[in-house]
């Protein structure tokens, strides 16, 4: 039959393991203390025998065998006293309660039933047994029951507390699982909730900063990535829908137009040339739609590695200064030297390039164009992308993130609108922060890296 589900769990079979092992320790200890305790009381009454028959064999030196025998009558009265016998050479007692004891001597155990005396049950004695002059024997013993006692006390008190700690174990531990229970059923519930299509739901913490609490706040932040990644992706087949549409209905009307015009060489050529230019376009559109899927899955943070951060943006610069100086732009370059991180150096490049490839694009001839590369005072690595055009509006900087989203003033131009969408997903998957700003006039693009040895922080 299998056990209830309260007690198969983590929690209970750790509290189970720990009062096991409680219990086997109090049981050890209460068997070593059963044993010094007895051999202590042992050792005290063997101590009081052999004190007692060391005064009373002076006294037999002093005051013969008849003053003896006064003495072991009168000593063997009242509460707590020891037992006796004083016998002569021919084994007749002369004093005390103890029965013959034959021929035996030295300390032996025998026990005294109630026929010898007016004890009610049978004593067990400790005897140490000497001969005195004249053949005499005198005996004393003490009554082993109190030893007797003293252990039976040890072990109950023993058992009673091996009994409460297995008692107190076992509740600790339903308690303990019916706690977790809860917590993990409540997680659960929500993994269940987001299987059945609701992908809103989150577990709710504890509010203890247990492992559980951070197990549970560790989720959550997987499934705010979850959603997000899924609303994006959402977010993507909508804007692949809309957005391709025109390029496909161009170039499906451009083919139209071919087929039912006039059959010339020159048409063909002409529809051809420029049916491969859409296509060209529509594979880069691609392109992009897949290189940045493939970075904001975090493939390529595997390959990070330290690289100069100030030596790929002196390269980018020089890369673009012939088209900078084709399309009467001025490009300035404030770089401070040795600058380094972990990072993709690939991406990073294509990352600033998407950045001055964007200011060339949408503003005007003679628009001055500031690459700059630093570190602020917290030690993080700064890099800027300013120009002094018409900028961005407000309420549109964050929208321009977005996949294929563009401004009204730049609809005019070339491009499909994934060049900044590129950015913010190399930003993100190298743990940096991208803000849009207000250049007056113009915008500001800022990357700023975090401090070498800093802690990853996750979008």
């Amino acid at each position: 039959m299998a056990l209830p589900r309260i007690l198969r769990t983590t929690s209970f079979r750790f509290a189970a393991l720990y009062v096991l092992l409680f219990a086997a320790s109090a049981l050890v200890l209460g068997l070593v203390v059963f044993v010094v305790a007895r051999e202590a009381m042992l050792g005290q009454m063997r101590a009081r025998i052999e004190a007692e028959a060391a005064l009373l064999t002076r006294e037999y030196h002093q005051d013969g065998l008849a003053g003896l025998a006064v003495t072991v009558t009168h000593r063997g009265r009242g509460a707590g006293a020891l037992d006796y016998r004083l016998q002569d050479a021919a084994g007749r007692r002369l004093a005390g309660e103890i029965p013959a004891i034959g021929a035996q001597r030295g300390w032996f155990d025998m026990t005294i039933d109630e026929t010898h005396r007016e004890a009610a049950r049978p004593e067990r004695l400790r005897v140490h047994a000497s001969t005195l002059g004249d053949g005499a024997v005198l005996a004393i013993g003490d009554d082993l029951a109190r030893v007797s006692e003293v252990q039976e006390a040890i072990l109950r008190a023993f058992a009673a507390a091996i009994g409460a700690t297995i008692l107190l174990g076992a509740a600790g531990g339903l308690l303990l699982s019916r706690a977790f229970l809860s917590r993990v059923d409540a997680i659960v519930r929500t993994a269940e909730a987001i299987i059945d299509g609701d992908l809103s739901r989150r577990v709710q913490l504890g509010g203890t900063g247990d492992d559980l609490d951070h197990l549970a706040a560790t989720l959550n932040r997987m499934l705010d990535r979850i959603a997000a990644l899924m609303e994006s992706l959402k977010q993507v087949s909508a804007d692949i829908a809309h957005d391709l549409r025109t390029p496909l209905s161009r170039l499906l009307q451009r083919l139209e137009e071919v087929r039912g015009g006039p059959a010339t060489l020159g048409a063909y050529e002409t529809a051809i040339e420029a049916a491969a230019a859409e296509a060209m376009g529509l594979l880069d559109t691609f392109a992009a739609l897949l290189r940045i899927a493939q970075v904001e899955g975090g493939e390529r943070r595997a390959s990070f590695s330290a690289l100069d951060l100030s030596q790929i943006a002196e390269t980018v610069a020089e890369a673009f200064l012939p088209a900078v100086e084709d399309e009467r732009h001025v490009l300035r370059t404030e770089i401070t030297q040795g600058i380094g991180l972990r990072g993709d150096k690939e991406l990073l490049s294509q990352a600033l390039a998407n950045l001055i490839e964007n200011a060339l694009r949408h503003t005007p001839a003679g628009t001055q164009i500031h690459l700059s590369l630093c570190r602020d005072a917290a030690g993080q690595a700064v890099l800027c992308v300013a120009d002094d055009g018409p900028g961005v509006p407000a309420e549109e900087r964050s929208r321009v993130l977005q996949r294929f989203y563009r401004c009204e003033q730049s609809r005019s131009s070339a491009g499909n609108g994934l060049g900044l969408s590129l950015v913010a997903a190399i930003a993100e998957l190298h743990d940096a922060r991208l803000t849009l700003e207000d250049a007056a006039p113009g915008l500001r693009v800022v990357l700023v890296f975090p401090a070498p040895g800093a802690p990853p922080t996750f979008n």
